[in-house]
């Protein structure tokens, strides 16, 4: 399927972006539906690159990409009349208020004085920011500042909302209820990109992750589906050799910690441990379960948060 026919939120074919000869992204091929879409990697993975690309603001090297039906090359204005962008840093007019730049923000976007008025004071309740919407930016805490270029970033009433790491610089009650105005966003009908480099940021609140690795993907899917393999730990009470010989024949994978095997699969990993027990005559003392998160399929497959 060309990217031009696919369909779903963000499509993206041998997308790569280069800085003179440093490649920042390196033939990027996926696809992602409609919803909350982990963006995940380290600092400098490339996913502040892919937003800006996606986005149009910067034009590929190569490949291709479509947003919303826009192809970011040939239709970026299209394309952006239909998003929102929260930016990684600050970067509000601190002797503005709150309110004058959300309505400002509104007014970019289309919207007539008097709509955007009431658009904006209802975005800033949205976001918290009520009592404080008359106050200059200038005075914000860094979490009131997120929450502003939040509402910046939605007031329009996009299809779609990018927001690159919205909890950084946060502690922990800042950034945990940024990540609940996060999830809200989808009773609202705006679909959301998340880039963060804090993989249980993305396991709270994400439907969908693309996971990326120095400038490529490394995994792609649905957060369900990609962490939703049973890992189970086996220790046991004669020699693991036949055991694990006869796991990895079945398709799991298996690492050997000593008496104790660890066991993945994507199939039941507890009916697959107990048929090869049985087939084997190998005894067991313990057996204890645990799933996988995104982190440690990150670090499994080369990737360092």
């Amino acid at each position: 399927m060309t990217v031009a026919a696919a369909g779903g939120l963000i499509a993206t074919s041998q997308l790569g972006h280069a800085y003179g000869d440093v490649v920042a992204l390196h033939h990027l091929d996926f696809e992602v539906p409609d919803g909350r879409i982990g963006l995940v990697g380290a600092n400098g993975a490339g996913k502040s690159t892919l937003i800006k690309v996606l986005l149009g603001i910067l034009h590929p090297t190569s490949g291709d990409a479509v947003v919303l039906g826009h192809d970011v090359k040939t239709d970026p204005i299209g394309l952006r009349s239909k998003v929102g962008y929260m930016p990684e840093g600050s970067c509000l007019p601190l002797s503005q208020t709150a309110a004058d730049f959300t309505v400002y923000a509104a007014e970019l976007a289309g919207i007539p004085t008097k709509a955007a008025r009431q658009r904006a004071s209802d975005v800033l309740t949205l976001v918290g920011l009520h009592e404080e919407r008359f106050r200059y930016l200038g005075e914000f805490s860094t979490g009131m500042k997120q929450r502003a270029m939040l509402a910046q970033a939605i007031v329009h009433d996009p299809e779609l909302v990018f927001l690159d790491e919205p909890t950084a610089g946060l502690d922990p009650e800042g950034r945990s209820e940024m990540l609940s105005l996060i999830g809200r966003l989808g009773e609202f009908g705006i679909n959301v990109l998340v880039s963060s480099h804090v993989l249980t940021d993305i396991e709270s609140t994400c439907d969908w992750v693309v996971m990326l690795d120095a400038g490529s993907v490394l995994r792609t899917g649905p957060i369900d589906n990609i962490t939703g393999a049973d890992t189970v730990d086996v220790e046991l009470l004669g020699t693991h050799d036949v055991v694990v010989d006869q796991l990895k024949a079945r398709g799991a994978s298996v690492e050997v910690r000593g008496k104790i095997i660890r066991v993945s699969s994507e199939a039941d990993s507890f009916d697959m441990i107990r048929d090869v027990l049985a087939e084997t005559g190998v005894g067991m003392r313990r057996l204890t379960q645990s799933a996988r998160t995104l982190e440690d399929i990150f670090l499994a497959e080369g990737g360092i948060e």
